[in-house]
Order: C-alpha cells, then structure tokens, then sequence
C-alpha cells in the first residue's frame, strides 16, 4: 500500500478514506485535495466528518456557498 506524509495524526477513519482513494487509483494531488476539503469539514463541523448528518452537510455546502466557494 501507498505511504501517505501528513502533518495531522491519522485516524482509522483517515486511514481508511486513503486507503479508498489509492484503490480508486486516484492522483496524490486529488488526494491532498479531499483530505483538505474533509479537514474543513470536520472543522466547520467540530467533530469527526463521519458522524454528519444531511442537515450538516447542507448547512456546510450553504456557508461555502456564502463564503464564494464554487461548487467543484
């Protein structure tokens, strides 16, 4: 399996997420992209990604909306 370099401590969840994107054969730049986008997540959220519901997704889509994020 790929080796990954992080600053952050890595978590079974986040373990499991790269080790998702190297069997979909994604780039490491799209994978330093997701990660990115999950850690803004989780920080929008404050708490683990995994534990967002359709409401908080929303609510997050709407504040990057809000704040000129583009949809991509």
């Amino acid at each position: 399996m790929a080796s990954f370099q992080h600053d952050a401590p890595t978590t079974p969840l986040r373990q499991r997420m790269q080790e998702d994107m190297v069997m979909r054969g994604l780039g490491s730049h799209t994978r330093q992209d997701y990660i990115r986008h999950v850690r803004r997540f989780a920080t929008f959220l404050g708490r683990a990604p995994d534990t967002a519901t359709v409401e908080d997704i929303r609510r997050f889509q709407l504040h990057q909306h809000d704040n000129g994020v583009g949809p991509a």
